[in-house]
Formats: C-alpha cells, sequence, structure tokens
C-alpha cells in the first residue's frame, strides 16, 4: 500500500490530498528519509509526521488490503510512539 493511501485510511490524514500535499512538502518521513507519496509501506515501518510545532512518530501495526477501514478499525493500524512539540517553551 502507498503511503497517502495508508495516511488516509488510518486517519492520520483527513484526505488523501492533504496526505499528499504533506509528503510534497517534505513534512513526512519514512524510516527516517524524506518521503514521497507513491512510497510503499509495510508493518514496522516508522512514520514522522511534521505539522507546525507538533512532531509525531507513529509505528505501522497493520497494512489494511482493503480500500475502506472502519473508523473503530483505523485508530488499530498505527502506534503513536513519541509526540514533540517546538513551541520554544523551556
Amino acid at each position: 500500500m502507498i503511503l497517502d493511501v495508508f495516511l488516509k485510511l488510518s486517519r492520520i490524514a483527513v484526505r488523501r490530498s492533504v496526505a499528499q500535499q504533506l509528503c510534497d512538502a517534505g513534512l513526512v518521513s519514512l524510516n527516517g528519509t524524506p518521503a514521497k507519496s507513491s512510497k510503499e509501506v509495510s508493518v514496522g515501518d516508522e512514520l514522522q509526521i511534521t505539522k507546525g510545532p507538533l512532531t509525531r512518530t507513529y509505528r505501522i501495526e497493520k497494512v489494511p488490503s482493503a480500500k475502506q477501514v472502519s473508523r473503530s478499525e483505523s485508530g488499530t493500524l498505527y502506534t503513536l510512539i513519541s509526540e514533540n512539540s517546538d513551541d520554544g517553551a523551556i
């Protein structure tokens, strides 16, 4: 499954076009390297997504085979590993 579809199905990104924009802007890294939206993802990969001052790191737990995923199942596709804020606070 490609990265932008995974981000949409997992509901990390609200729409596929938003996921593509994040990737195009260089805000998404897969296993430590900047990733294009067409990059294949697999179980165990680590995603790092930066939105404003917030950087979140996720580990992919499942890659769905279906094109649609229920809202309850979408949360089981990944695990949030860390969440860092760069808001300038000491």
